[in-house]
Protein backbone atom coordinates (compact mmCIF):
# COMPACT_ATOMS: atom_id res chain seq x y z
CA UNK A 1 0.00 0.00 0.00
CA UNK A 2 1.33 3.41 -0.91
CA UNK A 3 2.15 5.51 2.13
CA UNK A 4 0.56 8.90 2.57
CA UNK A 5 2.91 11.75 3.47
CA UNK A 6 1.54 14.02 6.17
CA UNK A 7 1.82 17.71 5.32
CA UNK A 8 2.28 20.20 8.12
CA UNK A 9 1.43 23.83 7.50
CA UNK A 10 3.08 26.72 9.27
CA UNK A 11 0.81 29.36 10.88
CA UNK A 12 1.09 31.73 7.92
CA UNK A 13 0.23 28.94 5.48
CA UNK A 14 -2.76 27.95 7.60
CA UNK A 15 -3.98 31.56 7.51
CA UNK A 16 -3.74 31.56 3.71
CA UNK A 17 -5.65 28.27 3.49
CA UNK A 18 -8.31 29.64 5.82
CA UNK A 19 -8.62 32.81 3.72
CA UNK A 20 -8.90 30.84 0.48
CA UNK A 21 -11.57 28.57 1.92
CA UNK A 22 -13.49 31.59 3.23
CA UNK A 23 -13.31 33.28 -0.17
CA UNK A 24 -14.46 30.08 -1.89
CA UNK A 25 -17.42 29.68 0.49
CA UNK A 26 -18.33 33.35 0.03
CA UNK A 27 -18.08 32.95 -3.73
CA UNK A 28 -20.50 30.02 -3.68
CA UNK A 29 -22.97 31.94 -1.49
CA UNK A 30 -22.65 34.99 -3.78
CA UNK A 31 -23.26 32.83 -6.84
CA UNK A 32 -26.29 31.17 -5.20
CA UNK A 33 -27.77 34.54 -4.33
CA UNK A 34 -27.18 36.13 -7.73
CA UNK A 35 -28.71 33.24 -9.66
CA UNK A 36 -32.24 34.29 -8.85
CA UNK A 37 -32.28 37.48 -6.76
CA UNK A 38 -33.42 39.52 -9.78
CA UNK A 39 -36.57 37.37 -10.06
CA UNK A 40 -37.78 37.62 -6.47
CA UNK A 41 -41.31 38.91 -6.17
CA UNK A 42 -41.70 38.73 -2.41
CA UNK A 43 -44.51 36.20 -2.80
CA UNK A 44 -44.68 33.41 -0.23
CA UNK A 45 -47.26 30.63 -0.39
CA UNK A 46 -46.80 29.66 3.26
CA UNK A 47 -45.92 26.07 4.13
CA UNK A 48 -45.89 23.20 1.67
CA UNK A 49 -49.20 22.07 3.20
CA UNK A 50 -50.65 25.49 2.35
CA UNK A 51 -49.46 24.98 -1.22
CA UNK A 52 -51.41 21.71 -1.50
CA UNK A 53 -54.59 23.41 -0.24
CA UNK A 54 -54.20 26.34 -2.64
CA UNK A 55 -53.78 24.01 -5.61
CA UNK A 56 -56.93 22.08 -4.65
CA UNK A 57 -58.85 25.33 -4.25
CA UNK A 58 -57.63 26.70 -7.61
CA UNK A 59 -58.78 23.67 -9.59
CA UNK A 60 -61.97 23.17 -7.56
CA UNK A 61 -61.13 19.77 -6.08
CA UNK A 62 -63.19 18.85 -3.03
CA UNK A 63 -62.08 16.39 -0.34
CA UNK A 64 -63.02 12.77 -0.77
CA UNK A 65 -62.07 9.88 -3.03
CA UNK A 66 -64.30 8.75 -5.89
CA UNK A 67 -63.56 5.59 -7.88
CA UNK A 68 -64.75 7.52 -10.92
CA UNK A 69 -63.17 11.00 -10.89
CA UNK A 70 -65.49 13.97 -10.53
CA UNK A 71 -66.40 15.16 -14.02
CA UNK A 72 -64.70 18.41 -15.04
CA UNK A 73 -65.87 18.44 -18.65
CA UNK A 74 -67.96 21.53 -17.91
CA UNK A 75 -64.72 23.50 -17.59
CA UNK A 76 -63.65 22.76 -21.16
CA UNK A 77 -65.69 25.72 -22.44
CA UNK A 78 -63.46 28.02 -20.40
CA UNK A 79 -60.29 26.76 -22.10
CA UNK A 80 -58.58 29.90 -23.43
CA UNK A 81 -56.89 30.40 -26.78
CA UNK A 82 -53.20 31.26 -26.82
CA UNK A 83 -53.83 34.71 -28.26
CA UNK A 84 -56.17 35.53 -25.36
CA UNK A 85 -53.42 34.95 -22.79
CA UNK A 86 -51.22 37.92 -21.79
CA UNK A 87 -47.44 37.65 -21.84
CA UNK A 88 -45.79 36.95 -18.51
CA UNK A 89 -42.27 37.43 -17.19
CA UNK A 90 -40.17 35.23 -14.92
CA UNK A 91 -40.82 37.37 -11.87
CA UNK A 92 -44.58 36.81 -12.22
CA UNK A 93 -44.12 33.13 -11.41
CA UNK A 94 -41.55 33.47 -8.61
CA UNK A 95 -42.75 32.15 -5.27
CA UNK A 96 -41.51 30.51 -2.09
CA UNK A 97 -42.79 27.92 0.36
CA UNK A 98 -41.48 26.55 3.65
CA UNK A 99 -40.92 22.97 4.77
CA UNK A 100 -41.33 23.51 8.54
CA UNK A 101 -38.95 20.86 9.89
CA UNK A 102 -38.10 23.11 12.84
CA UNK A 103 -41.52 22.12 14.17
CA UNK A 104 -41.37 18.97 16.29
CA UNK A 105 -44.81 17.92 15.07
CA UNK A 106 -43.69 18.07 11.42
CA UNK A 107 -40.09 16.90 11.68
CA UNK A 108 -40.73 13.15 11.93
CA UNK A 109 -42.17 13.20 8.42
CA UNK A 110 -38.89 14.50 7.02
CA UNK A 111 -36.13 12.63 8.88
CA UNK A 112 -34.80 9.08 8.88
CA UNK A 113 -33.57 6.94 11.76
CA UNK A 114 -30.18 8.71 11.65
CA UNK A 115 -31.89 12.10 12.08
CA UNK A 116 -30.90 13.07 8.55
CA UNK A 117 -33.29 14.80 6.20
CA UNK A 118 -35.17 12.41 3.89
CA UNK A 119 -34.27 13.33 0.33
CA UNK A 120 -37.17 11.34 -1.10
CA UNK A 121 -39.73 13.22 0.98
CA UNK A 122 -38.32 16.55 -0.21
CA UNK A 123 -38.49 15.33 -3.83
CA UNK A 124 -42.17 14.58 -3.28
CA UNK A 125 -42.80 18.12 -2.01
CA UNK A 126 -40.69 19.58 -4.81
CA UNK A 127 -42.98 18.05 -7.43
CA UNK A 128 -45.99 19.63 -5.71
CA UNK A 129 -44.22 22.98 -5.55
CA UNK A 130 -43.51 22.82 -9.30
CA UNK A 131 -47.25 22.47 -9.92
CA UNK A 132 -47.84 25.53 -7.76
CA UNK A 133 -45.36 27.57 -9.83
CA UNK A 134 -47.42 26.64 -12.90
CA UNK A 135 -50.53 27.95 -11.13
CA UNK A 136 -48.70 31.18 -10.37
CA UNK A 137 -47.59 31.60 -13.95
CA UNK A 138 -50.72 30.80 -15.95
CA UNK A 139 -53.12 33.75 -16.03
CA UNK A 140 -56.51 33.59 -17.75
CA UNK A 141 -58.03 37.12 -17.70
CA UNK A 142 -61.40 36.05 -19.16
CA UNK A 143 -61.99 33.28 -16.61
CA UNK A 144 -65.16 34.20 -14.67
CA UNK A 145 -64.76 34.81 -10.98
CA UNK A 146 -65.32 31.67 -8.92
CA UNK A 147 -64.72 29.25 -11.83
CA UNK A 148 -61.88 26.76 -11.16
CA UNK A 149 -58.78 26.96 -13.32
CA UNK A 150 -59.51 24.74 -16.38
CA UNK A 151 -56.05 23.19 -16.35
CA UNK A 152 -54.21 20.12 -15.11
CA UNK A 153 -50.41 20.36 -14.73
CA UNK A 154 -48.35 17.18 -14.94
CA UNK A 155 -44.63 16.43 -14.67
CA UNK A 156 -43.04 15.53 -17.99
CA UNK A 157 -39.41 15.05 -16.94
CA UNK A 158 -36.84 16.03 -14.36
CA UNK A 159 -33.74 17.31 -16.13
CA UNK A 160 -31.51 17.34 -13.08
CA UNK A 161 -31.40 17.74 -9.32
CA UNK A 162 -27.98 19.01 -8.26
CA UNK A 163 -27.13 18.65 -4.55
CA UNK A 164 -24.78 21.10 -2.82
CA UNK A 165 -23.20 19.30 0.15
CA UNK A 166 -26.55 17.91 1.17
CA UNK A 167 -24.92 15.91 3.96
CA UNK A 168 -24.47 19.14 5.92
CA UNK A 169 -28.18 20.00 5.97
CA UNK A 170 -29.57 20.48 9.48
CA UNK A 171 -32.58 18.32 10.29
CA UNK A 172 -34.09 20.86 12.71
CA UNK A 173 -33.95 24.02 10.59
CA UNK A 174 -36.68 24.97 8.11
CA UNK A 175 -36.02 24.42 4.41
CA UNK A 176 -37.29 26.95 1.89
CA UNK A 177 -38.37 26.18 -1.65
CA UNK A 178 -38.11 29.04 -4.13
CA UNK A 179 -38.59 28.83 -7.86
CA UNK A 180 -39.89 30.24 -11.11
CA UNK A 181 -40.71 29.44 -14.71
CA UNK A 182 -37.56 29.74 -16.86
CA UNK A 183 -38.81 28.73 -20.33
CA UNK A 184 -42.18 28.25 -22.01
CA UNK A 185 -43.35 26.45 -25.13
CA UNK A 186 -46.91 26.27 -26.38
CA UNK A 187 -48.09 24.01 -23.54
CA UNK A 188 -44.86 23.10 -21.74
CA UNK A 189 -42.92 24.98 -19.08
CA UNK A 190 -39.42 24.60 -17.71
CA UNK A 191 -39.33 25.18 -13.94
CA UNK A 192 -36.25 26.06 -11.90
CA UNK A 193 -36.45 25.37 -8.17
CA UNK A 194 -33.94 25.92 -5.39
CA UNK A 195 -33.98 24.41 -1.93
CA UNK A 196 -32.39 26.70 0.61
CA UNK A 197 -31.52 26.51 4.26
CA UNK A 198 -30.19 29.43 6.28
CA UNK A 199 -29.80 31.59 3.16
CA UNK A 200 -27.72 29.10 1.19
CA UNK A 201 -28.64 26.78 -1.63
CA UNK A 202 -28.66 23.04 -0.98
CA UNK A 203 -30.18 21.87 -4.28
CA UNK A 204 -31.02 23.22 -7.71
CA UNK A 205 -33.66 21.43 -9.77
CA UNK A 206 -34.71 21.87 -13.38
CA UNK A 207 -37.83 20.06 -14.58
CA UNK A 208 -40.41 20.22 -17.33
CA UNK A 209 -44.15 20.51 -16.73
CA UNK A 210 -46.97 20.16 -19.24
CA UNK A 211 -50.30 21.99 -19.22
CA UNK A 212 -53.33 19.79 -19.98
CA UNK A 213 -56.98 20.70 -20.33
CA UNK A 214 -59.48 20.33 -17.48
CA UNK A 215 -60.14 16.65 -18.21
CA UNK A 216 -56.52 15.77 -18.95
CA UNK A 217 -57.50 14.61 -22.44
CA UNK A 218 -55.49 17.10 -24.46
CA UNK A 219 -52.86 19.82 -24.25
CA UNK A 220 -53.68 23.36 -23.16
CA UNK A 221 -51.96 26.63 -24.14
CA UNK A 222 -50.02 28.69 -21.61
CA UNK A 223 -48.96 32.34 -21.51
CA UNK A 224 -45.99 33.36 -23.61
CA UNK A 225 -42.86 34.18 -21.61
CA UNK A 226 -41.38 37.62 -22.24
CA UNK A 227 -38.22 38.43 -20.22
CA UNK A 228 -38.47 41.89 -18.72
CA UNK A 229 -34.82 42.63 -17.87
CA UNK A 230 -31.28 41.50 -18.62
CA UNK A 231 -31.16 38.92 -15.84
CA UNK A 232 -34.38 37.29 -17.03
CA UNK A 233 -33.10 37.28 -20.59
CA UNK A 234 -29.92 35.48 -19.54
CA UNK A 235 -31.96 32.92 -17.62
CA UNK A 236 -34.26 32.44 -20.59
CA UNK A 237 -31.34 32.06 -23.04
CA UNK A 238 -29.79 29.33 -20.86
CA UNK A 239 -33.14 27.54 -20.77
CA UNK A 240 -33.42 27.73 -24.57
CA UNK A 241 -30.03 25.99 -24.87
CA UNK A 242 -31.19 23.25 -22.50
CA UNK A 243 -34.34 22.76 -24.53
CA UNK A 244 -32.29 22.45 -27.72
CA UNK A 245 -30.12 19.79 -26.05
CA UNK A 246 -33.22 17.88 -24.99
CA UNK A 247 -34.45 17.92 -28.57
CA UNK A 248 -31.19 16.39 -29.76
CA UNK A 249 -31.23 13.51 -27.27
CA UNK A 250 -31.85 10.04 -28.72
CA UNK A 251 -33.52 7.36 -26.57
CA UNK A 252 -31.10 4.65 -27.70
CA UNK A 253 -27.57 5.30 -28.91
CA UNK A 254 -25.39 2.76 -30.64
CA UNK A 255 -22.11 2.25 -28.76
CA UNK A 256 -19.31 4.38 -30.16
CA UNK A 257 -15.94 2.95 -31.22
CA UNK A 258 -14.48 3.80 -27.81
CA UNK A 259 -17.49 2.18 -26.13
CA UNK A 260 -16.94 -1.00 -28.11
CA UNK A 261 -13.29 -1.07 -27.08
CA UNK A 262 -14.38 -0.72 -23.46
CA UNK A 263 -16.94 -3.50 -23.89
CA UNK A 264 -14.29 -5.85 -25.26
CA UNK A 265 -11.89 -4.95 -22.45
CA UNK A 266 -14.57 -5.82 -19.88
CA UNK A 267 -15.29 -9.06 -21.75
CA UNK A 268 -11.63 -10.08 -21.59
CA UNK A 269 -11.48 -9.32 -17.89
CA UNK A 270 -14.57 -11.39 -17.12
CA UNK A 271 -14.36 -14.19 -19.71
CA UNK A 272 -10.67 -14.44 -20.50
CA UNK A 273 -9.10 -14.48 -23.95
CA UNK A 274 -11.02 -17.53 -25.15
CA UNK A 275 -14.01 -16.04 -27.03
CA UNK A 276 -15.77 -19.41 -27.32
CA UNK A 277 -15.75 -19.94 -23.57
CA UNK A 278 -19.29 -19.73 -22.17
CA UNK A 279 -18.32 -19.53 -18.51
CA UNK A 280 -17.25 -16.45 -16.64
CA UNK A 281 -13.83 -16.54 -15.06
CA UNK A 282 -13.33 -15.87 -11.38
CA UNK A 283 -14.60 -12.46 -10.30
CA UNK A 284 -11.74 -9.90 -10.31
CA UNK A 285 -10.56 -8.69 -6.93
CA UNK A 286 -12.59 -5.97 -5.19
CA UNK A 287 -15.44 -6.13 -7.68
CA UNK A 288 -19.03 -7.34 -7.92
CA UNK A 289 -21.32 -8.62 -10.67
CA UNK A 290 -23.97 -6.19 -11.80
CA UNK A 291 -26.42 -9.09 -12.03
CA UNK A 292 -26.13 -9.51 -8.25
CA UNK A 293 -26.02 -5.82 -7.34
CA UNK A 294 -29.66 -4.80 -7.40
CA UNK A 295 -32.69 -4.53 -5.15
CA UNK A 296 -36.36 -4.71 -6.07
CA UNK A 297 -39.66 -3.99 -4.37
CA UNK A 298 -43.40 -3.92 -5.02
CA UNK A 299 -45.50 -0.96 -3.87
CA UNK A 300 -49.26 -0.61 -3.71
CA UNK A 301 -50.25 3.07 -4.11
CA UNK A 302 -53.41 4.28 -2.40
CA UNK A 303 -55.89 7.12 -3.06
CA UNK A 304 -54.13 9.57 -0.74
CA UNK A 305 -51.36 9.77 -3.37
CA UNK A 306 -53.54 10.58 -6.38
CA UNK A 307 -54.57 13.75 -8.20
CA UNK A 308 -58.01 14.85 -9.39
CA UNK A 309 -57.82 12.38 -12.31
CA UNK A 310 -57.02 9.42 -10.01
CA UNK A 311 -53.46 9.27 -11.31
CA UNK A 312 -50.59 8.81 -8.88
CA UNK A 313 -48.53 11.95 -8.18
CA UNK A 314 -45.11 12.04 -9.87
CA UNK A 315 -43.64 13.14 -6.53
CA UNK A 316 -44.82 9.91 -4.90
CA UNK A 317 -42.99 7.91 -7.56
CA UNK A 318 -39.86 10.04 -7.11
CA UNK A 319 -39.85 9.59 -3.34
CA UNK A 320 -40.03 5.82 -3.52
CA UNK A 321 -37.50 5.59 -6.36
CA UNK A 322 -35.00 7.75 -4.48
CA UNK A 323 -35.43 5.70 -1.32
CA UNK A 324 -34.95 2.28 -2.96
CA UNK A 325 -31.93 3.74 -4.78
CA UNK A 326 -30.47 4.84 -1.46
CA UNK A 327 -31.06 1.41 0.07
CA UNK A 328 -29.40 -0.27 -2.91
CA UNK A 329 -26.38 2.02 -2.65
CA UNK A 330 -26.21 1.41 1.12
CA UNK A 331 -26.28 -2.37 0.74
CA UNK A 332 -23.67 -2.26 -2.03
CA UNK A 333 -21.25 -0.09 -0.02
CA UNK A 334 -22.16 -1.43 3.43
CA UNK A 335 -22.38 2.20 4.54
CA UNK A 336 -24.62 5.28 4.39
CA UNK A 337 -23.74 7.07 1.12
CA UNK A 338 -24.67 10.63 0.25
CA UNK A 339 -26.77 11.59 -2.75
CA UNK A 340 -25.00 13.88 -5.23
CA UNK A 341 -27.19 14.21 -8.30
CA UNK A 342 -30.37 13.00 -10.02
CA UNK A 343 -30.60 13.22 -13.81
CA UNK A 344 -32.99 12.50 -16.65
CA UNK A 345 -36.19 11.27 -15.02
CA UNK A 346 -38.74 10.70 -17.76
CA UNK A 347 -42.45 10.23 -16.99
CA UNK A 348 -43.56 8.11 -19.92
CA UNK A 349 -47.20 7.43 -18.98
CA UNK A 350 -49.67 8.17 -16.15
CA UNK A 351 -50.01 5.70 -13.27
CA UNK A 352 -53.57 4.87 -12.28
CA UNK A 353 -54.46 4.58 -8.63
CA UNK A 354 -55.41 0.91 -9.04
CA UNK A 355 -51.89 -0.01 -10.22
CA UNK A 356 -49.04 -1.86 -8.54
CA UNK A 357 -45.54 -0.39 -8.77
CA UNK A 358 -42.45 -2.53 -9.28
CA UNK A 359 -39.17 -0.70 -8.66
CA UNK A 360 -35.74 -2.20 -9.34
CA UNK A 361 -32.52 -0.33 -8.58
CA UNK A 362 -29.30 -1.52 -10.25
CA UNK A 363 -25.72 -0.47 -9.51
CA UNK A 364 -24.54 0.10 -13.08
CA UNK A 365 -21.27 2.02 -12.75
CA UNK A 366 -18.69 2.82 -10.06
CA UNK A 367 -15.68 5.11 -9.90
CA UNK A 368 -13.59 5.55 -6.76
CA UNK A 369 -16.09 6.77 -4.12
CA UNK A 370 -18.97 7.21 -6.55
CA UNK A 371 -21.64 4.87 -7.84
CA UNK A 372 -24.32 5.30 -10.46
CA UNK A 373 -27.75 3.79 -9.77
CA UNK A 374 -30.26 3.03 -12.51
CA UNK A 375 -33.75 2.61 -11.08
CA UNK A 376 -36.48 1.29 -13.35
CA UNK A 377 -40.16 1.78 -12.47
CA UNK A 378 -42.69 -0.61 -13.94
CA UNK A 379 -46.43 -0.39 -13.51
CA UNK A 380 -48.65 -3.45 -13.26
CA UNK A 381 -52.35 -2.93 -13.91
CA UNK A 382 -54.18 -4.51 -10.98
CA UNK A 383 -56.97 -5.67 -13.28
CA UNK A 384 -55.11 -7.01 -16.33
CA UNK A 385 -51.69 -7.51 -14.63
CA UNK A 386 -50.01 -6.13 -17.73
CA UNK A 387 -46.61 -4.52 -17.04
CA UNK A 388 -45.38 -1.26 -18.59
CA UNK A 389 -42.17 0.67 -17.87
CA UNK A 390 -43.06 4.24 -16.90
CA UNK A 391 -39.91 5.77 -15.41
CA UNK A 392 -36.15 5.47 -15.27
CA UNK A 393 -34.01 7.28 -12.69
CA UNK A 394 -30.26 7.98 -12.91
CA UNK A 395 -28.90 8.81 -9.46
CA UNK A 396 -25.31 9.45 -8.36
CA UNK A 397 -24.22 8.57 -4.82
CA UNK A 398 -20.94 9.13 -3.02
CA UNK A 399 -19.56 6.87 -0.30
CA UNK A 400 -16.98 7.85 2.31
CA UNK A 401 -14.47 5.36 0.88
CA UNK A 402 -13.76 3.83 -2.52
CA UNK A 403 -16.37 1.26 -3.52
CA UNK A 404 -16.12 -2.09 -5.29
CA UNK A 405 -16.04 -2.01 -9.05
CA UNK A 406 -19.27 -3.27 -10.60
CA UNK A 407 -18.89 -5.43 -13.73
CA UNK A 408 -21.49 -6.46 -16.34
CA UNK A 409 -21.87 -10.06 -17.50
CA UNK A 410 -24.22 -9.64 -20.48
CA UNK A 411 -24.63 -7.34 -23.46
CA UNK A 412 -27.66 -5.63 -21.86
CA UNK A 413 -25.74 -5.01 -18.64
CA UNK A 414 -22.79 -3.66 -20.62
CA UNK A 415 -25.08 -1.12 -22.27
CA UNK A 416 -26.29 -0.12 -18.80
CA UNK A 417 -22.65 0.16 -17.72
CA UNK A 418 -21.83 2.49 -20.63
CA UNK A 419 -24.95 4.58 -20.01
CA UNK A 420 -24.07 4.79 -16.32
CA UNK A 421 -20.56 5.93 -17.16
CA UNK A 422 -21.97 8.61 -19.49
CA UNK A 423 -24.34 9.83 -16.76
CA UNK A 424 -21.45 9.97 -14.30
CA UNK A 425 -19.39 12.01 -16.78
CA UNK A 426 -22.35 14.39 -17.14
CA UNK A 427 -22.37 14.72 -13.35
CA UNK A 428 -18.64 15.49 -13.30
CA UNK A 429 -19.12 18.21 -15.93
CA UNK A 430 -22.00 19.67 -13.95
CA UNK A 431 -19.88 19.73 -10.80
CA UNK A 432 -16.92 21.31 -12.62
CA UNK A 433 -19.19 23.95 -14.15
CA UNK A 434 -20.63 24.81 -10.74
CA UNK A 435 -17.15 25.15 -9.22
CA UNK A 436 -15.98 27.30 -12.13
CA UNK A 437 -18.90 29.68 -11.66
CA UNK A 438 -18.17 30.10 -7.96
CA UNK A 439 -14.50 30.86 -8.63
CA UNK A 440 -15.23 33.62 -11.16
CA UNK A 441 -16.03 36.06 -8.38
Amino acid sequence: MRSVRQITLCPSQRNWVFCLRTIHRSAIMWQDKCEFEEFQSGHCAGTIEDVAKKIQRNIGVKPGYHTIPVCRSGLLKFQPKREDLPCRCIKDSFTTAVVPISSLSKRERYINHLARVRVGRLMEDLDLFAVWICHRYVKVPKLPRGVPLPYVFVTLLVDKVDFYNFNTVDADVDIEFCGHVSWVGRSSMEITIYMRQQQRNITKTILMMVARNATNTGSAPVNELQPCNEAEQLCFDDAVKRQERRGRKAPILRPSHNDEKLMFDIFRRTNGTDIVRDERIELPENSAWMSQSFQTTLIHPFPDNRNSQNNIFGGYVMRNAVEISFMTASIYTQSRPFIECIMDIAFLSPIKVHSFLKMTAHVVYTFEQFMQILTVVQVMDANTFEEVTTNTFNITFRAEQNVKEVLPSSYQETLWYINGRNKFQDFQQLKAKRNTKSLKV
